[in-house]
């Protein structure tokens, strides 16, 4: 099976390649050091020709609110009519948990245009939605900083190993179109403000931590379980503990 990965440079696109393939299916990385840029166009037809799947684990350059909507739209639109006109079978993207329940955020509120435009397509489709990367708990913190101190909501967060995101979607990507949503989180729930203090103590940085239920996460403010998966959510088995012992090795 010819599997085109979209952003398969990237954190979860390189290991999606790289399972693909021991799979057994031809897994071609596509971005635009590869020569396709799916904002020009340039390069896309050429990639997709005899594609029987495309799967887009691309991001923005940018995540300013007009950048980053402006990205997804014309990405999202240009793979679309590419795949259309290369007879694709299944067009699969990955979003995020809590998308649509968040339009304060200007990236969530992107990445809703995104998952609109497949599903209005006509293509057969899947969309993958996963909770937030363990890989980003440090861009978190940062994003959460003020004068030296981290100010984050108790809010529960369900995050995952990019390892396991890599895994859902490539079951999705050479299964049957679900012409619909699967969610993906990790094993555990925790609160937002616990995650980051675990994560700094690992890292050996002392910065003080201050519960704060009206923090905003990326723009917006989070709800008990704005970012947990819905009921029928897959479970990943990778645990907070087993991914920071893992990368001391």
């Amino acid at each position: 099976m010819k599997i085109v990965v979209i952003g398969g440079s990237g954190l979860i696109g390189s290991k999606l390649v790289a399972k693909l393939g021991e799979h057994g299916h031809e897994a071609v990385p596509a971005s635009p050091a590869s020569g396709v840029n799916t904002i020009t166009g340039e390069g896309v037809a050429e990639v997709l020709a005899g594609a029987d799947v495309v799967v887009d684990v691309s991001n923005s350059p940018s995540f300013a609110d007009a950048d980053v909507l402006a990205f997804f739209e014309t990405a999202t639109t240009t793979l679309l009519t590419a795949a259309a006109d290369a007879g694709v079978g299944h067009y699969v993207a990955l979003s995020v948990v809590g998308a649509d329940s968040l339009p304060d955020s200007g990236y969530l509120r992107a990445k809703v245009a995104q998952e609109q435009l497949i599903t209005k397509s006509g293509l057969p489709y899947s969309i993958v939605r996963a909770t937030q990367f363990y890989e980003f708990a440090k861009s978190i913190s940062e994003a959460a900083t003020v004068d030296g101190v981290v100010h984050a909501p108790p809010a529960l967060m369900q995050p995952i190993a990019a390892e396991d995101v890599a895994s859902t979607v490539g079951r999705v990507a050479v299964g049957v179109p679900v012409n619909g949503v699967v969610e993906v989180g990790g094993p555990e729930l925790i609160g937002m403000d616990d995650l980051i203090r675990a994560s700094l103590t690992a890292r050996g940085d002392s910065r003080e931590v201050v519960t704060d239920p009206h923090a905003r996460y990326f723009g917006t403010e989070l709800g008990e379980r704005s970012l947990v998966t819905g009921e029928g959510g897959l479970k990943a088995g990778t645990t907070f503990a087993d991914w920071l012992a893992a990368q001391a090795e």
